[in-house]
This record gives C-alpha cells, sequence and structure tokens, in this order.
C-alpha cells in the first residue's frame, strides 16, 4: 500500500521539477529616467526606480501574457490606487491586463514545435520605450520600440502621459478588426513607420511576431 501512496507524489515532484527546469525568467530592468510601475501578468507589479531589476518566470503552456510599465501611479499601504498610464484595476499587484495607452511586451511559452511567440505591441497605445530580447545564446532575437511616439502623437491619439491606439479610441471595425479582416490604416502607419518591429494593428503578424526556442530566457527594457 504504502508504493502506491509515494507515486502520485513522485510523479507530481518529476512533473514540477521538469516545468521548473523548462520555465522561462523575464529579466525586467528600468532605465528610465524616473520611476515605473511594472506590471506583469502574470507576475503582479511593483515599483522600480531608475537602474532596479525585478525577475518573474513563466512555465510553458503559459499564453497571452503581458509585461509593461505603468506610469505616474500613487498607491496606498494597502495597494490600492491609480496610474495615469497602464493602470490594472486600480492596484499595485496586477491580476488584469492595463489600460490604454502602455507599450505592451507579450509572449507564449512553450508552444507547437517548442517554440516560444514574442512580441512588443502598439495597438493598445504607447506610453515608455521598450526593449524586449533574448537573454540566452540559444537566440539572438532583439526587438525594440525606442520613438518618441508621445512626442509625435496624432492629436486623435493624444491623451495624457502616452499615444493611444486607434482600436481603444474609435472602437471601429476598420481599427479593432474584430471579424480578423483588416489592414493597416493611417494611425497604425504612424506606429509602423516608428516600430517596425512593433505589432500596429491586429493582423501585423508577419513582421512583428517573432520565435525561440522554448528554453530561452528573456529581458525587458523600459527605457533602453
Amino acid at each position: 500500500m504504502s508504493s502506491f501512496k509515494t507515486l502520485p507524489t513522485l510523479s507530481f515532484l518529476f512533473v514540477t521539477l521538469f516545468s521548473l527546469a523548462h520555465a522561462a525568467t523575464f529579466d525586467i530592468r528600468n532605465n528610465c529616467p524616473y520611476t515605473v510601475w511594472a506590471a506583469a501578468v502574470p507576475g503582479g507589479g511593483r515599483p522600480m526606480n531608475r537602474g532596479e531589476t525585478w525577475q518573474i518566470s513563466a512555465a510553458p503552456g503559459t499564453t497571452q501574457a503581458r509585461i509593461w510599465a505603468r506610469t505616474n501611479c500613487q498607491f496606498d499601504a494597502s495597494g490600492r490606487g491609480k496610474c495615469q498610464t497602464g493602470d490594472c484595476g486600480g492596484v499595485l499587484e496586477c491580476k488584469g491586463y492595463g489600460s490604454p495607452p502602455n507599450t505592451l511586451a507579450e509572449y507564449a511559452i512553450g508552444q507547437f514545435a517548442n517554440q516560444d511567440f514574442i512580441d512588443i505591441s502598439n495597438i493598445d497605445g504607447f506610453n515608455v520605450p521598450m526593449e524586449f530580447s533574448s537573454n540566452s545564446p540559444g537566440c539572438t532575437r532583439v526587438i525594440k520600440c525606442t520613438a518618441d511616439i508621445v512626442g509625435q502623437c496624432p492629436n486623435e491619439l493624444k491623451v495624457p502621459g502616452g499615444c493611444n491606439g486607434p482600436c481603444p479610441v474609435f472602437k471601429t471595425e476598420e481599427h479593432c478588426c474584430n471579424s480578423g479582416n483588416c489592414g493597416p490604416t493611417n494611425f497604425s502607419k504612424f506606429f509602423k513607420d516608428r516600430c517596425p518591429d512593433a505589432y500596429s494593428y491586429p493582423k501585423d503578424d508577419p513582421t512583428s511576431l517573432f520565435t525561440c526556442p522554448t528554453g530561452t530566457n528573456y529581458k525587458v527594457i523600459f527605457c533602453p
């Protein structure tokens, strides 16, 4: 009887160790000359002064994950408050996605053919310059979006602290592509011209979605 009791424990231990061995780590660094409140789903959130780092991890099978920076935040001792950009429901440790505008590092770990999928997206707008890149020798991918998008933002998309995406502003099929059948617009081209490796509209996959082998670790830098 005792041997049957130990088998589930050993199986659980093996699965746990296997998952840990293949979990991806994300080293997040703030190089901005101001404090940002880093956010990650999964992961939570925390304030980061210039030069500070934060490491999170994600298990294989993690999908629809995001890392972003929030700006001009105020939180009380209980972790309740609000941010000018990227706010995630008024909490310090995010459980859900942030409000536009926010520059996004997006990823899915351990997907088809043992590949990770990574991208930077401006579909929800732009608030902080970003680099999202491999931190492992097996992949050399570097994605950056560092243009002065806030300073050059079209008047229709300007908001305090950022440059909003056209979908959150106009909420039309042309910009949001809910049907899955859409093309670039003048507003999406504004983002694409300045950050050619970043998503500018929902069907921008061919020039914006990149892969690394599962087992790669990553870094996300605010203001690289």
